[in-house]
């Protein structure tokens, strides 16, 4: 019985062996990944507005903020938005502002979500309710929500176009 279950211990041992053993073979080197970012920064251009809207990556950082009640770039309480926006420099403008509620329920109300960069959460807006609150719209529905400017919500900035500028759609920016 012994020589037995040794013969099948070594025939086992042995076919596992061959198995994982090395074949000779060289296996070829994983392709060339750029040192450039698989995001890029976007804007996205409602023409009939006359709006441009800043699509960019949201960070792991800024979604932590955003769940832990901080403030960290494009989530954070409603002072550090205002801030955000007015300090914004992207895509070569810096004269970004925090939306009204109207113009973010609108651009959610468009059939198909226009940002690449998108988050299915509430986003501040510059426009006042009442008792110290402002406007959040939740993206997944347009509607406008009251919350508190100490709560943590996602941050979109966006512009006005100069006249003459044509262009609808998402652009990439520098």
């Amino acid at each position: 019985m012994k020589k037995i279950l040794l013969s099948a211990c070594v025939s086992m041992i042995s076919t596992l062996l061959m198995a994982g053993g090395n074949t000779g073979t060289t296996l070829s080197p994983v392709a060339n990944v750029s040192s450039k970012s698989c995001k890029e920064n976007k804007v996205y251009i409602q023409q009939e507005a006359g709006l441009m809207w800043q699509d960019q990556a949201y960070t792991d950082a800024e979604d932590g903020a955003y769940s832990r009640g901080n403030s960290v770039s494009k989530a954070g309480k409603h002072r550090h938005a205002m801030n955000y926006c007015r300090s914004l420099n992207y895509g070569g403008y810096s004269d970004w502002r925090l939306p009204t509620s109207d113009e973010l329920s609108a651009v959610h109300h468009e059939p198909e979500n226009p940002f690449v960069y998108h988050r299915g959460s509430d986003f501040w807006t510059s426009t006042p309710t009442t008792e110290n609150r402002y406007y959040v719209i939740y993206t997944a529905d347009a509607m406008q929500y009251k919350r508190k400017i100490g709560e943590s919500n996602y941050i979109r900035c966006v512009r006005c176009l100069e006249d003459g500028y044509i262009f609808s759609g998402s652009e990439t920016v520098e």
